[in-house]
């Protein structure tokens, strides 16, 4: 939990996923995002307001899952996720999950460092409420511009951004709407996912057709992940390229491609400029000398002053 200058408690840091777009890889980003703020010392809560495909409840779940299996610790978050509402009202339907995302977050914004928000492939009122929330909002988009189309319209000729896109439209809303509330501002961060390996003109175009789009919308540019096999694989055992058992629970042996990807997520992390601080590195330090001394008889642990 941070602490102002005045040593009074204060909200937590909110970290949103967000993209009109499905497969952009948003819950992949969101884990590692989660993993890395947790391996930092710090208390994450993770919110799930898609309740119809549940990715990073999946996600979290299949963690937890191989803990029990392996018997091997891992940091974990705080995860919450809302419950689908089957009226035949879709005014009912919302206020439900509007119910539920309040009370999740009345329950956690005091007592937890971070929170992560991984949202719907869709608009809808309560994917605006959280990007009208977050103090980062980061938004992986495929390398491709069949994906860039819900940011802007690009001319063919010259690539210029030309006409701005809904799902932009709204973030531009959310930014305003925070602004008017509470004077906060949203950070905005476009990740460039699935990355090919090989560079071409498609993606010297993708990069200039993005940093002509920045201009407009006030929005940062970070590269992301490449498409990668581990990722695919890491999913299903909850794990992430920042674990350290990472690469031996998918029976592999170390690679070139494993190190790249931890790095890719690292260089990531570290353009969102997120507050990390050193107290929680120091938290996170202390927990995994602690973890790796589980057997060792408590007399001898240096762990108390002299």
């Amino acid at each position: 939990m941070f602490v102002n200058a005045k040593g009074a408690a204060s909200q937590a840091y909110v970290i949103v996923c967000g993209n009109e777009k499905g497969g952009s890889g948003k819950t992949t980003t969101a884990m590692h995002i989660i993993v890395h703020l947790l391996n930092s010392g710090h208390k994450v809560a993770s919110v799930d307001l898609d309740a119809r495909q549940r990715s990073l409840t999946s996600y979290v779940d299949n963690r937890r899952k191989w803990m029990r299996r392996t018997g091997v610790e891992l940091a974990m978050p705080e995860h919450h996720s809302l419950d689908r509402s089957f009226s035949d009202s879709v005014l009912e339907n919302e206020n439900s999950e509007l119910q539920q995302f309040s009370t999740v977050l009345k329950n956690v914004e005091r007592t937890h460092d971070f929170i992560v928000i991984d949202t719907p492939g869709h608009d809808s009122y309560l994917m605006r409420l959280a990007h009208s929330m977050a103090d980062t909002l980061v938004t992986p988009l495929n390398d491709s511009y069949v994906d860039f189309d819900v940011l802007g319209k690009v001319d063919p000729q010259t690539g210029e951004v030309h006409e701005i896109s809904h799902y932009a439209r709204m973030v531009r809303d959310a930014r305003r709407h925070r602004r008017s509330v509470d004077n906060g501002l949203l950070d905005w961060v476009v990740v460039r996912n699935r990355l090919s390996h090989l560079n071409s003109r498609n993606n010297s175009n993708m990069l200039e057709s993005l940093r002509s789009l920045s201009m407009k919308l006030g929005c940062r540019v970070a590269d992301g992940i490449s498409e990668r096999v581990i990722f695919r694989e890491l999913f299903p055992i909850g794990l992430t390229a920042l674990d350290d058992n990472a690469q031996d629970a998918v029976g592999m042996q170390t690679s070139l491609s494993h190190l790249a990807a931890r790095q890719e997520v690292r260089s990531l992390i570290s353009s969102l400029r997120l507050p990390v601080d050193d107290i929680g590195k120091r938290r996170a330090a202390a927990r995994k000398i602690w973890m790796e001394s589980q057997s060792t008889p408590i007399e001898q642990l240096k762990i108390f002053a002299d």
